[in-house]
């Protein structure tokens, strides 16, 4: 066990797959021009709903680069993985893939590095703070394309102001959101929040500089002293209603308490797609919402929980027809296009400059979301736990949160059982 020990992290909205040359085989990549051959790129469930979006990209390239033939494939989301591991371990690979960073270190590997391909100065529209995480002993295995976000904080005005709340100095911290949770409860009997444990048990943890993993990432390093107080924190909020009831289901998307039916007051960090939702199940409430900056990090920054980025197998017979056409596919322009119909957010600067991210004058809680948003783009944080077992571990974290919210283990007792569940899976 770590206590004693000084302690010093959601999916996007959707999961897209790649884009590529096909080949076949193990031999050398071919010393192919720009410009020419065949690009087959596959999507994860996008031909649905953005279509016209993808088609119009295909045809503007056709256009500036008639010798080359683009090849869609769009693939169902629960194949993506298994569906390019299979093309890895048979060779028939993809020249690009469009891969999620959660996915970067498992298929590293097989990746080809892209610093030939991608100089300094064609990276430059990129939000350094999104390139770097792809990242891997100093080479480059991956371009940003699209990410969820900077989280925003959404409150229902008419409830939190009557426990005094300044929407100009709203909480920066969990703790001063846990306060103010607790006085909306006693002031309106409106519970508060359902952010802890919430979606990601892992993440509030790391707000507070909770250390998750050892350095080498092979033992569980949260089980500290400061954690204990952490929980003790979040179960005498629990206790007295600032953290809603209903925030220890296991089922995060259907909390019983929720902003949408009104028995919940604000969300510290959310987002933007939960305005959508709200704007569109219950109008009234969505204009009764504020929406600010949401709780900081121990640095100041905000969480990151994934990014979609395009990468190249090693195995790619078209590297350069590939790198050219992710250049094409993730610039500022055709990204700031992508986020005019579904609410995603750019990873390029240029795009952040766009009256649609940047017009004022409107006090619509999804404009001035969008405001917040490319405000905070610049302090994402990137850290995956990067085990591979991202995922499991944090939901093994947050059942034992909940169970000690519950009242059937102590702070103790949960971080001893969490801690010994993250080392029998991390083996």
């Amino acid at each position: 066990m770590t206590r004693g020990v000084s302690a010093a992290l959601a999916l996007c909205l959707f999961t897209t797959g790649c884009v590529a040359g096909t080949s076949s085989g193990s031999a050398a990549p071919a010393a192919d021009q720009p410009f020419e051959g065949e690009v087959e790129f596959w999507t994860i469930n996008l031909k649905k709903n953005y279509s016209a979006y993808i088609e119009g990209l295909i045809a503007d390239y056709h256009k500036q680069h008639p010798k080359v033939t683009l090849k869609w494939v769009d693939v169902p989301g629960q194949e993506s993985a298994t569906k390019l591991l299979a093309a890895v371990a048979s060779g028939d690979v993809p020249d690009a893939v469009n891969i999620t960073s959660l996915d970067l270190g498992r298929f590293a590997p097989s990746l080809k590095p892209l610093d030939d391909h991608f100089k300094p100065e064609e990276l430059a529209d990129f939000q350094a703070n999104l390139v770097e995480p792809l990242k891997q002993d100093g080479k480059l295995y991956a371009v940003p394309w699209y990410n969820g976000g900077a989280p925003v904080a959404i409150y229902r005005k008419s409830v939190v102001t009557k426990a005094g709340f300044d929407e100009k100095a709203p909480p920066r911290t969990y703790d001063e959101a846990l306060t103010l949770a607790e006085a909306v409860y006693d002031k309106t009997k409106v519970y508060g929040t359902n952010d802890i444990p919430g979606i990601s048990a892992v993440n509030v943890l790391r707000y507070y500089g909770i250390e998750l993993l050892s350095a080498d990432g092979k033992s569980a390093a949260f089980n500290t002293d400061q954690a204990v107080r952490v929980l003790e924190r979040f179960r005498k909020s629990y206790d007295q209603h600032g953290i809603a009831p209903g925030a220890v289901s296991k089922d995060v998307r259907n909390f019983p308490q929720t902003l949408e039916n009104g028995q919940l007051a604000f969300s510290a960090s959310t987002f933007a797609a939960t305005l959508l939702n709200i704007q569109k199940n219950a109008p009234e409430v969505y204009k009764d919402l504020v929406v600010t900056e949401p709780v900081q990090t121990s640095t100041g920054g905000y969480l990151l929980s994934a990014q979609q980025a395009f990468a190249i197998p090693k195995a790619s017979q078209h590297q350069k027809a590939a790198a050219e056409f992710i250049k094409f596919f993730t610039n500022g322009t055709n990204q700031l296009a992508f986020c005019k119909i579904v609410p995603i957010y750019p990873s390029t600067i240029s795009s952040t400059k766009d009256p649609f991210f940047t017009g004022g004058g409107s006090d619509d809680p999804m404009v001035v979301a969008r405001q917040v948003i490319v405000k905070g783009l610049a302090k994402l944080e990137y850290n995956p736990l990067g085990t591979g077992k991202d995922a499991e571990l944090g939901e093994l974290l947050a059942e034992e949160i909940r169970g000690f919210l519950s009242g059937t283990k102590s702070a103790e007792e949960a971080l001893d059982a969490a801690e010994k569940r993250w080392n029998d899976a991390l083996v």
